[in-house]
């Protein structure tokens, strides 16, 4: 769908004020949502010490996000098919908000569970109803948008982990950081969500789109690209200090840098889609992602792998929001249910991505599993021209 443009004074083509504004509206939202969750995962230390738990009753707690977000991707489907995206924003994030500071008053492990399935589950909400705001928002620009979309998550986790870090460095406790975070968040939110495009929901349908056909290549790329950026955000540090015996500092740099290269290229990832088209970007980033991964590998130099990790974060960078897109143009089945179809393969991917890699280095070796996400990355770049027949 075309947006109605207006001619201005100097005879071009304007778009609708309100059309701008929701473009406004949805790229807050997706800034608050990398903005929450890091401001979470920042004061982890902090929780972890306050509540006197040891690695495995720590890693225990933490799953209660993932089972809160695998519960909520068909749920949300559903409602957004019934309800219009809009108004599922408008309750996931203002949910999403207000449950973070409850993750710092949690007394125990079983209560900070708790309070992780719902954090998981509205921040999974939210991840998918916004990105069907950004596809209507899309279709009313008629031309490529959603990379720079996701560009405002990553952004806004680099600022959280930021604020975060600052915060620690301050010993500001977790319950005043996450209130302070709370409010700002609520604030932007509310701001927004009376600009977001109202969409029409439907009396009736199915509950969830089990992925097929084009939706089941499409989430299989968001599987490959899961469990790559999964990879690279629990063992590239790992990596590179147990395998080429860097400082712990430049160990660390390997996600940040990683992290960085995704947010430039999702800012430039729109002009790159208009220029050369959805299959041709997919297809340049598996392999760019496949080439940074065998660079980093098979370097002996820390300085070297550090370059190949950025390489792997311009690669990854625009499949998301490519795939979040063609899946939102699949004739025949909701946009909604479409998002949290391909969303279910991408979140596996993560979450199984880490423990995989373990196992397969227990095996064998760390590089060898590094390896073994390089394939995968070849495999989107083989599933990419899928992205030409979803719209």
């Amino acid at each position: 769908m075309n947006a109605s443009r207006r001619v201005g004074p100097s005879g071009k083509a304007t778009l609708p004020r309100s059309l701008a504004a929701a473009r406004l509206a949805v790229y807050a939202t997706f800034f608050v949502c990398g903005l929450v969750f890091a401001a979470w995962v920042s004061r982890i230390p902090a929780i972890k010490e306050k509540l006197g738990l040891d690695a495995a009753e720590l890693g225990l707690v933490l799953f209660g996000a993932p089972m809160g977000l695998m519960v909520a991707l068909p749920v949300t489907g559903w409602a957004i098919s019934r309800r219009g995206s809009h108004r599922v924003v408008t309750v996931a994030a203002l949910s999403n908000c207000l449950v973070l500071p409850f993750l710092a008053l949690a007394p125990s492990g079983v209560t900070l569970f708790v309070a992780l399935f719902l954090f998981g589950f509205t921040q999974a909400a939210l991840d998918i109803s916004m990105n069907a705001q950004a596809v209507e928002v899309e279709q009313r620009y008629a031309r490529p948008i959603m990379s720079s979309f996701h560009a405002l998550f990553s952004l806004g986790g680099l600022v959280g982990a930021a604020l975060g870090g600052v915060a620690a460095g301050l010993e500001v406790g977790p319950l005043p950081f996450f209130t302070l975070m709370t409010l700002f968040a609520l604030g932007v939110m509310l701001g927004a969500i009376r600009w977001l495009i109202p969409t029409p929901g439907e009396p009736a349908g199915a509950r969830f789109a089990w992925p097929r056909g084009v939706l089941l290549g499409l989430g299989l790329i968001l599987f490959c690209t899961g469990l790559g950026e999964g990879a690279v955000a629990d063992w590239s540090a790992v990596f590179m200090k147990q395998n080429l015996g860097s400082s712990e500092a430049l160990a660390a740099l390997a996600f940040s840098a990683f992290s960085v290269a995704m947010v430039i290229g999702r800012l430039g990832g729109d002009a790159l889609n208009h220029r050369f088209g959805p299959v041709g970007l997919a297809r340049a980033g598996g392999l760019l992602a496949a080439a940074g991964l065998g660079l980093a590998v098979g370097s002996s130099a820390p300085w070297i792998a550090l370059l190949g990790f950025v390489l792997v974060g311009f690669g990854y960078c625009t499949l998301f929001p490519l795939v979040f897109s063609a899946a939102g143009n699949v004739p025949g089945v909701h946009p909604g249910m479409a998002l949290a179809s391909v969303a279910t393969l991408g979140y596996t991917g993560f979450l199984v991505g880490p423990p995989l890699i373990g196992l397969v280095a227990e095996a064998t070796s760390l590089p060898a599993s590094l390896g073994m996400v390089a394939a995968l990355a070849l495999l989107v770049t083989a599933l990419a021209g899928l992205l030409g027949t979803a719209r």
